[in-house]
């Protein structure tokens, strides 16, 4: 459990009797329910550009949330104040609320028996929260070998974006009126790297970054500069190609985008009002059968690991599709009721889903196109969750005769994710981690380029 030696300014205690005044100032109100959620937060950043301090931004923020029910209608305030005035305050300002509201049968709090009320030890197994006693001189060190490391591999690398070093640190505790109270404290921290390569313009960038958790097992900066420099110099010559259609590699961070795309049309408020191709789906082929979707919400040290959502429901590892079978959605209490089914754990969004790897490395998977395009980078927001439409502009490498030829840029990818799940035909073995969701490289069948 954080202490105040630990940087934060509140014990975990100290948060627990703010969420209790707030829940018991809301009956002593009258609210027939409420639930809260206080947390407290700090860290720093620093970004170095071209060997001098650019940035230094230090954040500590604190803030409380109330959600008030009157029957069925809901009212929500918050204040940045945990003094006694303002917490009630804020009750008071989320009772005027609700009182003005709509009745809303699928308001409320989450199903009683639905509650995490695990043991503490359970939570501390699942280490999300690793300090890391680093200061600002140390990190400003970090990030210049970054981006010194980046420079040292070709004079073509001419210009930075900057490199970064970022730490933070958070807490919460959440309670609500049906008897939950419980929360933990979590950490983040990150190395990042931007290049630019080439001059006027034939002028290109990339980046790589590392963000854990635990800093010990950050990727080295040295590599990390290193790899956004190759990246950046990779793109160097890049050109168009004709219009076709041809099978697409997605690298691995991209592949993780396209999970992301599923979770948005796989998840309650978009299935409750009919907005996403995939309403109707359970228990249907949505996927290729080779390709099955775990949740797994208690990975120890994950970035999205957590043994309860934000309603307080206890998460679950579940297989959410097999063999290319959707299994599950995506629910919070409310879209639950709304779809007539019951929450699965993921108010707030998914827990570290994952596409597990094949064992095919990514110049296999070019050998294995033979002619296609591989995917680096994706710009502009081209998906349509009604239909399953997908058209984004892209950019990285043409692919001939089963090896990498050359560069290419201003082109646009498309295709129906109705299709493009079911058309994925081939797993790399070079998973990564991108947020909550995991993915190695993979190659869609069949979509449209258009190029020149």
């Amino acid at each position: 459990m954080p202490r105040k030696n630990d940087g934060f300014s509140y014990t975990r205690d100290q948060l627990q009797e703010i969420a209790r005044e707030v829940l018991d100032y809301a009956r002593h109100r009258g609210a027939t329910a409420c639930e809260t959620d206080v947390s407290e937060g700090f860290g720093f950043s620093v970004t170095v550009r071209r060997g001098e301090v650019e940035t230094i931004e230090y954040n500590r923020d604190k803030g409380v949330g109330v959600t008030i029910y009157l029957g069925h209608r809901r009212g929500h305030a918050s204040s940045s104040d945990f003094s006694r005035a303002a917490l009630r305050a804020a009750v008071d300002a989320a009772m005027s609320i609700a009182s003005f509201t709509a009745e809303d049968d699928c308001a409320g709090l989450a199903d009683e028996d639905l509650l995490w009320h695990g043991p503490a030890s359970f939570v501390e197994g699942m280490k999300l929260y690793a300090p890391w006693a680093l200061t600002v001189e140390e990190a400003t060190a970090l990030a210049c070998r970054c981006e010194a490391a980046a420079f040292a591999v070709s004079p073509e690398i001419r210009n930075s974006e900057g490199a970064s070093v970022s730490s933070q640190q958070s807490q919460f505790v959440a309670g609500n009126s049906n008897g939950f109270l419980d929360g933990f404290a979590t950490s983040r921290h990150s190395i990042a790297c931007s290049v630019i390569a080439g001059e006027g313009e034939a002028m290109q960038r990339d980046d790589w970054y590392s963000s854990r958790r635990d800093a010990s097992g950050l990727a080295a900066p040295e590599a990390i500069g290193d790899y956004a420099a190759r990246r950046a110099l990779s793109r160097l010559g890049a050109r168009r190609v004709p219009t076709c259609a041809v099978p697409v590699i997605f690298e691995a961070p991209l592949a993780c985008g396209l999970l992301g795309n599923f979770v948005q049309a796989a998840s309650g408020g978009s299935l409750y009002r009919k907005s996403s191709f995939l309403l109707d789906s359970l228990g249907q082929q949505i996927f290729a059968p080779h390709i099955s979707l775990h949740e797994n919400p208690h990975l120890p040290g994950a970035q999205a690991s957590s043994p309860f959502d934000d309603e307080g429901v206890a998460t679950t590892p579940r297989d959410v599709v097999k063999d290319g079978v959707l299994q599950g959605y995506f629910l919070g209490s409310y879209s639950a009721r709304k779809l007539g089914m019951r929450s699965t754990g993921n108010a707030g969004g998914s827990h570290n889903l994952s596409l597990a790897p094949g064992q095919r490395s990514l110049d296999e998977l070019a050998r294995e196109v033979s002619r296609g395009l591989l995917v680096t980078d994706l710009l502009g927001h081209g998906v349509n969750y009604v239909t399953g439409d997908y058209s984004r502009g892209a950019a990285g490498f043409w692919v001939e005769h089963g090896e990498i030829q050359y560069p290419v840029q201003e082109i646009t990818i498309a295709g129906n994710m109705r299709e493009m799940f079911k058309q994925i035909s081939l797993l790399g073995n070079d998973s990564v981690v991108r947020g909550g969701k995991q993915a190695p490289s993979l190659v869609v069948e069949g979509m449209t380029v258009a190029g020149s």
